[in-house]
């Protein structure tokens, strides 16, 4: 690691960089942090799989306040935990460079509570992916009203992070007033029928999403049906996914119906 991070320091041509299960851990973090404080070169960098716990993280998120070129980074399936999260937050809260955050893992709800924090004054980043954090209702709630004062994200990735029910109602009220947001995911977060007739009903609100997530989400004929309902209000969504819902040929039907409807509506415009 040493070794790698002595040629990032005096790089000049190195845009992007991926180590996958290199196992650097917190020390090859802090060697490679080092190194990032110097480079001035390097747009992106994706750790994933590497053992890196929070101590590696602080290194890293002490290194994001100094550097001025990365645009995008993942920490994907790695160890940083509630305080490496915290760390990194409060880095996002200086840097005004990086556009993408790729958070894999187990972040939990304090480190979430962190993240939000720092989104609501963070003027630069676009998309984030906070796949896999164990959420729950209480992060999506902390999210959702960050959402509410960002005016940069255009994208969130909230992918299999139990936000049940309470959790997408606190998202939904989020998209009835966030106008960026153009992609949301809320695959596999167990919100129910309950929870996507509220994400439905914020549909019809909203006037800028284009693409929704809801794959697995048990959201049955009657979710369908709310979501078909709302795409006769909704003129912005051109790709939504009910994948893997126990959507059966009654839901199936009104929702392809309307869709289609949707779908001429848009050609129209």
């Amino acid at each position: 690691m040493e070794a790698i991070a002595k040629a990032l320091a005096h790089n000049s041509t190195l845009t992007s960089i991926i180590l996958l299960e290199s196992n650097i851990g917190d020390q090859g973090a802090r060697v490679l942090a080092e190194a990032l404080k110097h480079n001035s070169k390097l747009t992106a960098i994706y750790l994933w799989v590497n053992g890196i716990g929070e101590e590696g993280a602080k290194a890293i998120a002490g290194a994001l306040e100094h550097n001025s070129t990365l645009t995008s980074i993942g920490l994907i399936d790695d160890n940083i935990g509630a305080e490496g999260a915290v760390a990194i937050a409060e880095a996002l809260k200086h840097n005004s460079k990086l556009t993408a955050i790729y958070l894999w893992g187990n972040i939990g709800v304090e480190g979430t509570r962190a993240i939000a924090e720092a989104l609501k004054a963070n003027k630069a980043l676009t998309a984030i992916d906070l796949h896999g954090n164990g959420i729950g209702a209480e992060g999506a709630v902390a999210i959702a009203e960050a959402l509410k004062h960002n005016s940069k994200l255009t994208a969130i990735y909230l992918w299999g992070n139990n936000i049940g029910v309470e959790g997408a109602k606190a998202i939904a009220g989020a998209l009835e007033h966030n106008s960026t947001l153009t992609s949301i995911d809320l695959t596999d977060n167990n919100i129910g029928v309950e929870g996507t007739r509220a994400i439905a009903e914020a549909l019809k609100q909203n006037s800028t999403l284009t693409s929704i997530n809801l794959d697995t989400n048990y959201i049955g004929d009657e979710g369908a049906k709310a979501i078909a309902e709302a795409l006769k209000k909704n003129s912005t969504i051109t790709s939504i996914n009910l994948d893997t819902n126990y959507i059966g040929d009654e839901g199936a039907k009104l929702y392809l119906k309307l869709y289609k409807i949707t779908l001429l509506l848009l050609l129209l415009i």
